[in-house]
C-alpha cells in the first residue's frame, strides 16, 4: 500500500483540503496522512468548505511533521513554499511534488468573499489531487 504525506505550514486548511480529496481520490489504493512543520490545529473554514463539497474532514487531527519520521512514505506533497523551504531535513526516499496554493485562511473582506476564496482554493486543490492520484496510485 502506497503512503502519501501532504506538507504544509501549519496543517490547518491547505493540507487539509488536500488530505481529504486525496482519502477520497485513491480510496484504498493509498494511506494519506497530512503534516504540518507547526501546528494549528483545523481550520473551521476548511471543514466547511469541503463539507459544500460533500467530505467530511471534521475527524481530522493538525500533525506536525516529526510525528512521521519513522514512516517510510512513498510521496511526498508540499501545498506551500514555505514548507517547501523550512521542512527540517526529512529522510525519505519518497518522490517529491510541489504545488505552491494560495493560502484561504488568509482570506480578507466580506464573510461571501472569504468563502469564495475558501471555495476556489478547494476547487484548485481538488483538480490536482485528483490528478495526483490517477498519475501515481494505479
Amino acid at each position: 500500500m502506497k503512503k502519501v504525506l501532504v506538507l504544509c505550514t501549519g496543517n490547518s486548511c491547505r493540507s487539509q483540503l488536500a488530505e481529504g480529496y486525496l482519502r477520497h481520490f485513491a480510496g484504498n489504493k493509498a494511506l494519506i496522512y497530512s503534516a504540518g512543520i507547526e501546528t494549528h490545529g483545523v481550520n473551521p473554514r476548511a471543514i466547511e468548505t469541503m463539507k459544500a463539497d460533500g467530505i467530511d474532514i471534521s475527524g481530522h487531527t493538525s500533525n506536525n511533521v516529526e510525528e512521521y519520521m519513522d514512516i517510510n512514505f512513498d510521496f511526498v506533497i508540499t501545498v506551500c513554499d514555505n514548507a517547501k523551504e523550512s521542512c527540517p531535513y526529512f529522510p525519505t526516499q519518497a518522490v517529491k511534488f510541489h504545488y505552491n496554493f494560495p493560502d484561504p485562511a488568509k482570506a480578507k473582506g466580506t464573510e461571501e468573499e472569504i468563502r469564495t476564496q475558501f471555495a476556489e482554493v478547494r476547487d484548485l486543490i481538488k483538480s490536482y489531487t485528483q490528478n495526483f492520484v490517477n498519475e501515481n496510485l494505479h
